[in-house]
């Protein structure tokens, strides 16, 4: 509550405007720029001397440094926005903070000073389908909870097994992607709601495969006293092995795989060098070290965004953070994940996969817009014995979806498209062929 009421007085002004809209006026947009780089920089003056006159009347600026001082201690920084709508002239937008997500209404006059702010708590059904409760076919399957104590906390995840299994069944465990995504595959703070795990762990507990799919450190109901600063992608390959271990010692299951998606699969094939499994499937993981893939990514990107990227990364490289971050590139690079980056990069894919002496399964979509298919072909590559399926019409979220950037990004937000019929396929073949 207290979260809310700072907000309110923060910014909880607005002024009588007129129109209707529904498109993103190129005002607002530039405004919510400006908000969101003098927020993160701590700097209310800069963001004050752009009030209007009523706004610098209606609020004093030592009362909104105050204000936004203490907004700023409880939510963290700001780190996306997406626009929502547009009505009387006040565009709305999802304010992804790093402790809460808020609704950002944004209103600015005709000389592009700031006529309102407000931020009001965030409604997930404003701008996206909502998810069903759970996915998971109770007739056929049973999901309970699963819980593995560390040494910085626990780690929260659900086991997935079919009812009525003869004897012991193999078990997946899915390792999931970059960034706060939980263990249904969605990411609020990246606007993906597409339940991609749980979908996935429904599929293959029909076909008689169990799984295991978590909640990462610092994830949804996964706790730990490292905070995001200190964490490194090593953290994440200690979760993973933990867990591999505690399933394999266990000996409930007939065989134990581990599959990691995106950036899980870097993190899955570096586990499975020390983790007793039988197998280690890689569905749309990079061939190359994260530093190539990103670059390559942003080259779609205006080139100040791409330029700036460039300059973090080479400071990185040097141990060297960048304290100040343009707002464009505050998701990907903030100066609190700047050091997983760094752990991030020192990694070639290729070379961690040629280590492995296991069957090994390499799943890639034409249609992904994140990984290129030449990534999967450089894995295979890199391990020739390696088995690789290339899938048509497959998306990096695992979905139907065409090339166009505009409608595959469509799909990220709705959870109701189903899995790819290969993807599942391709798996249930891979696994049952393991001995």
């Amino acid at each position: 509550m207290n979260i809310v009421r700072t907000a309110v007085l923060a910014f909880g002004l607005f002024f009588s405007l007129n129109a209707f809209s529904q498109t993103e006026p190129e005002a607002d947009k530039q405004a919510v720029k400006r908000f969101m780089f003098f927020y993160n920089s701590g700097q209310p003056d800069s963001l004050f001397t752009r009030f209007s006159a009523q706004m610098k009347a209606a609020l004093p600026l030592e009362q909104f440094k105050s204000s936004t001082i203490q907004l700023r201690n409880q939510l963290g920084n700001l780190v996306s926005t997406e626009f929502v709508k547009n009505e009387n002239r006040i565009s709305s937008y999802k304010a992804n903070f790093e402790k809460a997500t808020f609704l950002l209404n944004v209103a600015v006059n005709d000389k592009n000073e700031y006529q309102g702010l407000l931020l009001k708590p965030y409604e997930a059904e404003i701008n996206q389908q909502k998810a069903p409760a759970s996915i998971i076919d109770a007739s056929l399957l049973s999901e309970t909870p699963y819980v593995l104590k560390t040494l910085s906390g626990s780690i929260a995840g659900s086991l997935v097994k079919p009812k009525n299994a003869t004897g012991k069944v193999p078990l997946v465990i899915i390792i999931a992607g970059s960034g706060p995504t939980d263990r249904n595959g969605n990411n609020d703070k990246m606007n993906i709601h597409a339940n991609t795990y749980a979908m996935l762990a429904n599929e293959l507990g029909k076909k008689g495969i169990a799984t295991l799919r978590y909640d990462k450190r610092l994830v949804g109901q996964s706790v730990s006293t490292t905070k995001e600063v200190e964490l490194r992608i090593d953290d994440m390959i200690e979760d993973a092995l933990g867990i591999a271990n505690d399933i394999t010692e266990k000996g409930e299951f007939s065989k134990v795989i581990l599959l990691g998606h995106s950036e899980g699969s870097l993190i899955g094939m570096i586990t499975a060098r020390d983790a007793s499994v039988a197998g280690f499937i890689s569905v749309a993981g990079a061939g190359e070290p994260a530093e190539k893939v990103v670059t390559e990514q942003l080259k779609s990107q205006p080139k100040y965004i791409a330029d700036g990227f460039k300059r973090i990364v080479d400071s990185l490289r040097k141990g060297k953070l960048t304290p100040n971050v343009d707002p464009a590139l505050y998701a990907l690079a903030r100066p609190s994940v700047q050091t997983y980056i760094m752990s991030w990069f020192r990694f070639d894919p290729a070379k961690e996969l040629k280590k492995l002496k296991i069957p090994v399964l390499i799943v890639q979509g034409t249609t992904d817009i994140q990984i290129a298919t030449i990534q999967a072909e450089k894995l295979k590559k890199a391990k020739s014995e390696a088995q690789l399926l290339i899938i048509p019409g497959m998306n990096h979220i695992l979905k139907e979806a065409p090339a166009d950037v505009k409608q595959n990004t469509a799909t990220y937000s709705n959870p109701t498209l189903p899995l790819k019929p290969e993807l599942v396929t391709g798996i249930v073949n891979f696994v049952n062929g393991l001995k």
